[in-house]
């Protein structure tokens, strides 16, 4: 079907499309609002600022697609093949795409606010200043995706495959990330606050000048993890491991590190002010740096208790 065919038939009433080929066909700029094209074979189509509101695409194929700056809210694209597709600027407010193939397209500036992608294949996207806020990405297969500076504030993320991904300067504010493999992801600059990191494996991962106040990280495997100048006022670092660390410049003011590992950590500048420090295992070397700038450690006219693990005795700081 050509595009002249396609519009006659629109402007005609028709709506159903089912499996129709309209493979590198240009419709861009064009109205097909409402149409069904279930299984339609789209492949390298020019749908560029084409209106497609509440369409339904389930299961087509849109490989190379261009659907860059079309307006798409509410439209249906579940198990549809988007991969290397371009959508650029595309609105897809609340649209379906679960289970959708999006490995490398291209979906920088686009608004998926509240879209559901759940178990979507987003591996190696460029997601670049995308909007994600509220979205449904559990189970989403997120590999080497480029999120930096996009939005996903309220986005649900359980289960989802991040191994590679780059988060640097992304809004993840009240994330649930809980138990998740984090090993070595980027989130320099991201805004974590009130984010869940409890129980997740954070090691070698990149949080330098990080926003993470009011978090979550019980628990958390921040093993060589790089926290230079990141912000963890009232943060929750309970039994966490920070091994080898490097806590340079951070922010650690009343925060809670009862139980939490603190071997071989750089606590360079570190303010550590009102920080509650019970149980915590540190190095002898650490105690003495501690108390030889015990101004950036504990709070003033106040008494506090060190223990030191390896000789189970306790400093009294007047």
């Amino acid at each position: 079907m050509n595009k002249d065919q396609l519009l006659r038939f629109y402007e005609q009433g028709y709506r159903d499309f089912t499996g129709v080929n309209l493979s590198g066909v240009d419709l861009s700029g064009i109205m097909l609002i409402g149409v069904n094209l279930t299984g339609a074979n789209l492949v390298g189509a020019n749908l560029s600022r084409t209106f497609l509101t509440k369409s339904i695409f389930n299961g087509a194929t849109l490989n190379w697609a261009n659907l860059s700056f079309a307006k798409m809210s509410e439209v249906n694209l579940l198990q549809a093949d988007l991969t290397k597709a371009n959508l650029t600027g595309a609105f897809l407010v609340k649209s379906q795409l679960a289970d959708a193939q999006l490995s490398g397209a291209n979906l920088a500036h686009t608004n998926l606010r509240g879209a559901n992608l759940l178990g979507a294949n987003l591996c190696g996207a460029k997601l670049f200043n995308i909007n994600l806020r509220q979205a449904n990405l559990t189970q989403a297969n997120l590999k080497w995706a480029d999120l930096r500076q996009g939005r996903l504030t309220g986005a649900q993320l359980q289960g989802s495959l991040l191994t590679g991904v780059n988060f640097s300067q992304t809004y993840l504010i009240d994330v649930d990330l809980s138990s998740t493999d984090l090993r070595g992801v980027n989130f320099s600059q991201a805004r974590l606050t009130k984010a869940n990191l409890s129980n997740s494996n954070l090691s070698n991962a990149n949080l330098e000048e990080a926003q993470l106040r009011n978090s979550n990280l019980n628990c958390a495997n921040l093993y060589r993890a790089n926290l230079t100048a990141a912000q963890l006022r009232k943060g929750n670092l309970d039994n966490a491991d920070l091994t080898q660390a490097d806590l340079t410049n951070a922010d650690l003011r009343d925060a809670s590190l009862k139980l939490a590992n603190l071997s071989d950590v750089d606590l360079t500048d570190t303010d550590l002010l009102g920080a509650n420090l019970e149980s915590a295992v540190f190095d002898l070397s650490l105690t003495k740096h501690m108390l030889s700038n015990s101004a950036k450690f504990f709070q003033p006219n106040t008494q506090a208790t060190i223990p030191i693990n390896q000789t189970s005795q306790s400093i009294q700081v007047a």
